[in-house]
């Protein structure tokens, strides 16, 4: 089936992958026409990867994350483990380096994925025994480290726990700060505040100024426990589909490819898979059914 034309172009917008039907006579878009279709900020295309680690490390790197997407109760020495049956000359040393730069934790004591700063407040864990039962009653966030061409960037993502739904996200080339305050800032515009903002304990987000951000709209801030990436589920299991799904299948080559391919890919994950936990229905479709009128943030 040719792909559904949008304004004369090829390119449909409904489908995650955002094909291009290249039959003869059709004009294939720009990247600036791209953007516009898919609401996407054309000068955040041209950032780079990260550099820095060898063909070698990277490679490794790859590994280490589907190891970790598939089973994310390990830790550096059972991955470690798991690399030497594969005929990997790697020790445990050299995957607990890797799994930090990465950002990647085991669920039992998690020292490496989001290190936590010694100056910045943690806040308690605010979740325990609490029923979710509304959208906006808690949003949730984290970063995962994705592999891009000779390099790798790091992604995090907004999501509301009771709908799924992926509220807003942002791909940066370092993990820092800046690239989670603006994910917030999109999440608070779109959808309004919710009564309980959760995540780890990551510097990014101990940090004055997303702390600050959330108290500033009075947000309650909840931190999980150490050694309880449990406690941060279903943006977990949002991982495992984004992976699975889509990146282990793109192989993305350019930090464009990358934008781009996540961009497609939420949308369809928001607004056309359905999800069993919800009844076979779309995360969108579960949010606009129970959100009250946005409160403005």
């Amino acid at each position: 089936m040719a792909a559904k034309k949008v304004d004369g172009f090829g390119l449909d917008v409904n489908d995650k992958r955002v094909l291009i039907d290249h039959e003869a006579g059709d004009k294939v878009p720009s990247v600036r026409r791209q953007c516009i279709l898919i609401g996407l900020n054309r000068s955040t295309l041209y950032m780079q990867p990260q550099m820095g680690e060898s063909e070698e490390n990277l490679k490794l790197m790859q590994r280490i994350d589907e190891i970790y997407t598939a089973h994310p109760f390990y830790g550096s020495r059972k991955i470690a483990a798991v690399l030497v049956r594969e005929g990997q000359r790697v020790n445990r040393k050299r995957v607990y380096r890797l799994m930090a730069l990465m950002g990647l934790q085991s669920i039992a004591p998690k020292p490496n994925t989001s290190k936590k700063h010694p100056k910045h407040k943690v806040y308690p864990y605010l979740l325990r025994g609490v029923k979710i039962e509304r959208v906006n009653q808690v949003w949730s966030t984290d970063i995962t480290y994705i592999r891009v061409g000779r390099g790798y960037a790091y992604l995090v993502a907004i999501i509301d726990w009771f709908s799924r739904n992926v509220l807003s996200w942002r791909l940066s080339n370092t993990m820092d700060t800046a690239f989670c305050i603006d994910a917030l800032e999109e999440a608070l515009n779109k959808y309004g505040r919710p009564e309980i903002f959760n995540s780890d304990q990551g510097s990014q987000f101990t940090s004055e100024a997303f702390t600050g951000m959330l108290k500033k709209h009075d947000i309650p801030i909840s931190m999980d426990g150490r050694g309880r990436a449990l406690d941060n589920i279903f943006v977990e299991r949002l991982w495992r589909s984004v992976k699975y799904e889509e990146v282990y299948i793109k192989q993305y080559q350019t930090m464009q490819d990358a934008k781009l391919g996540l961009s497609a890919y939420f949308r369809f994950y928001n607004h056309e898979r359905p999800h069993q936990s919800l009844n076979n229905r779309t995360p969108m479709e579960i949010y606009k059914a129970h959100a009250a009128p946005k409160k403005a943030a």
